[in-house]
This record gives C-alpha cells, sequence and structure tokens, in this order.
C-alpha cells in the first residue's frame, strides 16, 4: 500500500525554531477519529477480536458504534 499525496496533520512543537505549515482542520479531523477509535477499543470483544467471522466481527462494531453515538443525539435542542 503506497501513500504518494500524505500531508503531515500533526502540528510541530512550540519550541521548533522553524515552523512547518499544518492544516488545523485535518488535524481536528484526525483528533476526532482517533478518539472514537480509542472509544471502541474500550469494548473488549473489539480490542481482542473475539469473533471469528468477519460478519460477526462488523456487527457487533456497528452495534458498539451505535451505543457511543446514539447519546450525542438525545435531548439535542
Amino acid at each position: 500500500m503506497l501513500f504518494h499525496a500524505v500531508l503531515p496533520v500533526i502540528p510541530p512543537r512550540s519550541n521548533r525554531k522553524k515552523s512547518i505549515p499544518y492544516d488545523i482542520h485535518d488535524y481536528r479531523d484526525r483528533n476526532h477519529s482517533e478518539r472514537m477509535f480509542n472509544k471502541l477499543k474500550q469494548f473488549r470483544r473489539i480490542a481482542t477480536r473475539y469473533d471469528k467471522t468477519r460478519k460477526s466481527f462488523l456487527a457487533f462494531l456497528n452495534i458498539a458504534a451505535m451505543k457511543i453515538w446514539i447519546p450525542s443525539f438525545v435531548n439535542v435542542t
């Protein structure tokens, strides 16, 4: 797998002498996706891949994602 057009989205350290440009919106999106994967990994069944078949693993992955996302839609004003 080759990634030719990959741009860094991690901001440089504050003590760096020459600043490296980065896109703050891409960094924010990356942060959201990484936090979602970490929340999904809190489900032991997903982290250790207990399910034998691909279909049952994806089914539980969908259930876990719904369990995480649904509370954010309840009581939204």
